[in-house]
């Protein structure tokens, strides 16, 4: 007897069972039917799609089980998916859910706004006399939402669901439910196990209550809510951290000027003639202890990337996977894993398809995971032959949702002549300012992908990629500069502006920062979701904090981490 959690075989569980250890709360996992019978409370962490959590449910025996539990009056609580199955149906997929709440699950409108709705947000009390029996959700913290599904608040079409409904969220100009609560029922549509100290402190609220506390919670009284003018969206700041091994073997976080990782030592030959040379592998600092650094300095999001030249699957990367365990149990916000993630054969002929690789990831804590050159090649062969639905980014987003997988892609600027150049990116071009960099003047470019770190060039334009990975399924897009990278002249904002102006998924700004007001520039410049950086924040050259400090103090949504 006592408190489970339910794992119905895809998505990142095990940022929850982090929580939970960390917190000090033992628990057991559900294993087979009969074990909801044992289960005195029980915890539903869900990440992607709604279709695939239904079907391995119910492939696996748990979806009757799970609704007998939840009639039985004993405590729930149901996380994102684990929350949306209480509802009847979803735009997202076919199978119906268990039908305990009787409302719709839609998508999000992105006429005006990208979906998903990815980043930190706040959550509405629906009555202010909630808050005195409240659940732990406090409408001054910032709560991590990641999904384009959702139910919208709508009192007068569906007046016995909304009875259901705890709290709102508004992102554009929509309201939709972001947690519900009757009866023995809890759910967020946020992640708590991925919103910082706010959402450890909901958990454990929830957990050290007396069980029979969460047995009888009242309905709510619906009633008309007028949007904002704005919502309370913030804008992210994402730490990164390219993680190699050194020629010691040991994996370092390092950063490169324009993808070079190595140090620059000059040699003199017999003629006095001096020459740059590669050096060691640069190091700035050990990954797990770096993560660590940035989540309590209040990072919105990590990134490890590890940037190790993989000639068989990364699966057989032991120490990496090792890393993302480590990190994983001690940072509680979103973090993304890059490097490897593409189709592979082992040296004994066994195929390794990038959704089992991705699954390991996720598996050992990772949110979300990175696709780099594999996505260059995926959107090559859709543009030359109209083929997809088995690549990558298909396959891991079929099974953990388009939100799960982040595309980074690494442009470099193509030089023409802006009076005689007719090509096929003509459309694309951007013309250097009158009142621009001196070098920049009476210039056109466009942006040309590449692949292998910034070391091949392809024929396919920025723009061409963009899109295409939109249309594969990706969920977020990271936007690189060569150019820029390791510069610290500041984003490259035509970059930036092109993609984001041309895609409807949310878009990270990355390469060129080097101080707080190139961040106030990109955010002020462009739509653009989130900034990245790395080598600024590892040389403390630049720190989080001051960079939030910087945003709020131009007017931008940011969130400011609350001290323990």
């Amino acid at each position: 007897m006592g408190l489970y959690l339910l794992d119905y075989g895809a998505g990142n569980v095990q940022s929850l069972a982090n929580s939970l250890t960390k917190l000090g709360h033992k628990f057991t996992w559900i294993s087979q039917p009969s074990d909801f019978a044992k289960a005195t409370s029980l915890v539903f962490p869900g990440v992607g799609a709604f279709e695939t959590a239904i079907q391995h449910l119910a492939d696996r025996g748990l979806l009757e089980p799970l609704r007998e539990y939840i009639n039985s009056g004993r405590p729930y609580f149901g996380i994102c998916i684990g929350m949306q199955v209480l509802f009847e149906s979803s735009d997202e997929s076919p199978s119906k859910g268990l039908g305990i709440i009787p409302c719709h699950i839609s998508r999000f409108d992105d006429s005006n706004k990208s979906v998903p709705h990815m980043g930190w947000n706040t959550a509405d009390l629906i009555s202010t006399s909630q808050a005195s029996e409240s659940e732990g959700i406090e409408e001054s913290s910032f709560y991590y939402f990641v999904h384009s599904f959702c139910a919208k608040y709508d009192y007068e079409r569906y007046p016995k669901a909304m009875e259901w409904a705890y709290t709102t969220t508004q992102y554009g100009d929509e309201i939709f439910v972001s947690s519900v609560r009757k009866n023995n029922a809890f759910g967020t549509q946020f992640h708590p196990e991925k919103s910082g100290t706010a959402g450890l402190k909901l958990i454990d609220e929830w957990l050290s209550k007396p069980e029979s506390s969460h047995t009888h919670a009242p309905p709510s009284i619906p009633k008309p809510i007028t949007p904002r003018p704005e919502h309370r969206l913030t804008k992210r700041i994402v730490a990164c951290m390219d993680v190699r091994a050194n020629d010691q073997g040991d994996l370092v976080v390092t950063k490169g000027d324009q993808y070079d990782v190595r140090e620059k030592s000059t040699t003199s030959d017999s003629s006095s003639i001096k020459a740059n040379t590669a050096g060691a592998v640069r190091n700035l600092g050990k990954p797990v202890s770096l993560a660590e650094k940035y989540y309590s300095s209040g990072a919105d999001e990590l990134c490890l990337l590890n940037i190790t030249s993989f000639r068989h699957s990364p699966l057989h990367d032991q120490p990496m996977l090792a890393v993302v365990r480590a990190a994983a149990q001690e940072i509680f916000v979103p973090l993304t894993i890059g490097g490897g993630i593409k189709d592979t054969v082992d040296p004994d002929g066994t195929k390794r398809p990038a959704l089992e690789v991705a699954s390991a990831y996720f598996r050992a804590g990772a949110d979300k995971v990175s696709i780099g050159s594999e996505a260059v090649y995926a959107v090559e062969k859709l543009l030359a032959t109209g083929e997809k639905g088995k690549g990558a980014i298909e396959t891991i987003a079929h099974a953990y949702g388009k939100q799960a997988v982040v595309v980074s892609i690494d442009p470099r600027r193509a030089y023409v002549d802006p009076e005689t150049y007719d090509g096929p990116y003509k459309n694309e071009l951007v013309y250097g300012k009158p009142d621009g960099p001196e070098t920049e003047r009476g210039k056109a470019w466009w942006y040309q992908c590449t692949v292998s770190g910034g070391r091949e060039n392809r024929q396919l334009s920025v723009l061409q990629l963009a899109k295409g990975v939109e249309e594969l399924g990706a969920g977020e897009i990271l936007v690189n500069s060569i150019d820029r990278d390791g510069t610290g002249l500041g984003f490259d904002l035509d970059l930036v502006n092109l993609v984001r102006k041309n895609v409807r998924i949310p878009v990270v700004a990355s390469s060129g920062a080097g101080s707080t007001e190139h961040f106030v520039d990109v955010f002020r410049g462009t739509d653009v979701e989130a900034a990245l950086a790395a080598g600024i924040f590892h040389r403390e050259e630049v720190k989080i904090e001051e960079v939030k400090e910087a945003l709020i103090g131009a007017g931008i949504n940011a969130r400011i981490v609350p001290q323990m």
